[in-house]
């Protein structure tokens, strides 16, 4: 609703946008049973040992402070409400709770979502029900309205965006299952369970919004849950606080693997504890930066270009992989090459690249952003319709480009791999976030 489309328009957006992203990125789930391999590192195959680091892997670590430093603002605003905090130094609180966590209780955290899992899905559904409820809840927001094709792409592109970006992890939890498993199997599960999570949880935060418009989210959020009594709006919040501790920590977790993996594309690095510590620590002090100076008001402004801006970095790179795994390689590939940094794949793969960046670059005249708005959106309204120009972009120039692969030569050595043990090292460095 903050973007000026009409509850229900934001609705239909909410579900397409969520599908449409959901789509490309379980393809991506699919992969993991078969290759085993992190998503971050298979993407060596397509840009290089190197360049992947300095594009894709730096990428992903945009995304990771993105996320925890919106995660950041929303616990500093439930411990407000909770606590009576000062917001700023829930922010504070937050994060260093989550630095201490993924240092030390990495663990822990799969276990408490374990027993966690089943309560907080009891408390969505009745939070659903309080905030469809709700009296503060205008009767005329059930209308259809006007359709407004900039407010609905905008939202399409933001649930694109949030879908999108889990492209490059997902296959990082589907590779410990047993390569029997096939590609419908994992595109299935993948597929379902995220969409119908997202699509819930922001339809359901746009139905708060309609209630409560002037509210930020977390209050939006207590408004709604006080509809059953003081007592279950303070158990919803803190259920809230809980869930976002614990995503903060995995992220944190993960945006140390992620720069120790950027580092070890150029230099060998050990993942001492120490080296650990370093990595989260500059994490801890991104997202206390970024959310000191954002602050809870400018909460949806930040969110909404984050979600954005991942679908316009995400577009390109998900056309090249996909395309890559199902149509040029057909997930064969030499693995012990995907970790050596002279190998077949190369320090720094051209083909990639170049379709990444004149995807990307052929996007930017379409695309709407707060600070920015490309000559033919602005021309068209300022309607967004550049994921529908980077993805087949993207995926036509790398088909064209690899024209010149020696296949044969790399299918043969899968094939000779296949047969006998992998006999690769593989960094503790590049072990996923679930490891």
């Amino acid at each position: 609703l903050a973007v000026g489309g009409g509850l229900l328009w934001t609705v239909i957006a909410t579900i397409a946008g969520s599908l449409f992203g959901t789509f490309f990125m379980a393809f991506h789930s699919a992969q993991g049973p078969q290759l085993g391999l992190p998503q971050l590192v298979q993407s060596r195959a397509q840009f290089g040992y190197r360049e992947a680091a300095i594009t894709i892997f730096i990428a992903a670590l945009v995304n990771y402070v993105a996320y925890n430093t919106s995660d950041a603002l929303l616990s500093g605003s439930a411990t407000q409400l909770l606590f009576t905090i000062p917001p700023r130094v829930g922010y504070t609180i937050a994060a260093v709770v989550a630095a201490l966590l993924a240092l030390f209780g990495y663990h822990w955290i799969h276990r408490v979502n374990r027993w966690l899992a089943l309560p907080l899905v009891a408390i969505m559904a009745a939070l659903s029900v309080a905030a469809l409820t709700n009296h503060a809840l205008p009767a005329a927001v059930w209308n259809l309205g006007e359709f407004k094709p900039a407010a609905f792409m905008t939202v399409f592109v933001i649930m694109a965006g949030f879908q999108l970006g889990w492209a490059p992890y997902v296959s990082d939890y589907s590779r410990y299952l047993p390569s029997s498993v096939g590609v419908r199997s994992s595109f299935r599960w993948t597929f379902l369970s995220s969409a119908i999570s997202g699509i819930w949880v922001f339809v359901l935060g746009a139905v708060m919004s309609a209630a409560a418009p002037k509210a930020d989210p977390v209050t939006a959020f207590l408004m709604a849950a006080n509809q059953f009594g003081p007592v279950f709006g303070w158990v919803a919040i803190a259920a809230l606080l809980v869930g976002l501790l614990s995503v903060m920590a995995i992220n944190q977790y993960g945006g140390s693997l992620t720069m120790i993996s950027i580092l070890d594309s150029f230099r060998p690095v050990k993942p001492t504890l120490r080296v650990r510590a370093i990595t989260i620590g500059i994490m801890f002090v991104m997202v206390f930066a970024i959310s000191q100076l954002v602050g809870i008001d400018g909460f949806n402004t930040f969110y909404g270009n984050v979600l954005v801006f991942l679908a316009y970095v995400f577009t390109p790179w998900t056309a090249i992989n996909l395309i890559d795994y199902f149509f040029v390689r057909r997930g064969r590939y030499v693995v012990a090459e995907i970790f050596n940094p002279r190998g077949i794949y190369g320090r720094w793969g051209w083909r990639g690249t170049s379709a990444y960046l004149i995807g990307l670059l052929v996007m930017v005249p379409f695309m709407v952003t707060t600070p920015f708005t490309g000559f033919i959106a602005a021309a068209l309204g300022g309607v967004d319709y550049s994921l529908f120009i980077g993805l087949p972009v993207s995926a036509v120039l790398y088909l064209f480009f690899c024209r010149s692969l020696d296949l044969t030569t790399e299918f043969r050595m899968s094939d000779a791999e296949g047969k006998m043990p992998v006999a690769h090292a593989m960094s503790q460095s590049e072990i996923s976030t679930d490891d």
